[in-house]
């Protein structure tokens, strides 16, 4: 099944104190991860939905 979305989660990385970003081409892993980042009171994550552009995809 071909998708026209990706799924980034933008993250602050508690132990160095870096934003970082991971993708994920299903949502239901993406909340996973992202709901693993908000440990403790100064973690934080943002799930986006990134439209696939035509030179992305795989041939």
């Amino acid at each position: 099944m071909e998708t026209n979305q990706y799924f980034e989660v933008t993250y602050l990385d508690t132990d160095c104190g870096r934003i970082r970003t991971e993708t994920f081409d299903d949502v239901s892993d993406a909340e996973r991860f992202a709901s693993r980042r908000v440990a403790d009171e100064h973690g934080w994550a943002i799930v986006d939905a990134v439209p696939v552009k035509e030179g992305r995809r795989a041939a």
